[in-house]
């Protein structure tokens, strides 16, 4: 299901083939200040429609994941990075998702602090 989303202030859209079912609240340091609410995709079912050129990357602890965010508004709609067996994938903030309800997803803990 294509599912569109982006950064508060419209400078950062995508589109990201995905179903809304589940979601990973991760109580990480960046996540928790953060809020977000996680879902992975393969990075080929993902797509940046507009505003490459406003990303700005953070990166932390083992410097492996690319934390983005909107260089206007600050906003992290999604991150880039790599699953443990090396394949490339998207992590999808999906409170950033257009239309997002959370009452229609289920939310898994994730002890991302341990990591």
């Amino acid at each position: 299901m294509k599912q569109t989303g982006g950064c508060h202030c419209g400078n950062v859209r995508y589109e990201a083939e995905m179903e809304l079912k589940n979601g990973i609240s991760c109580n990480c340091s960046m996540c928790m200040k953060r809020g977000t609410l996680l879902d992975f995709i393969p990075e080929d079912k993902f797509k940046i429609l507009k505003g490459e050129e406003h990303l700005k990357k953070y990166q932390f602890n083992k410097h492996v994941i690319d934390h983005l965010f909107c260089d206007n508004c600050g906003i992290l709609s999604f991150a880039r990075g790599a699953t443990p067996d090396g394949k490339k994938m998207i992590a999808i903030n999906l409170r950033c998702l257009d239309g997002f309800e959370l009452s229609k997803i289920k939310i898994q803990e994730f002890d991302g602090r341990s990591h």
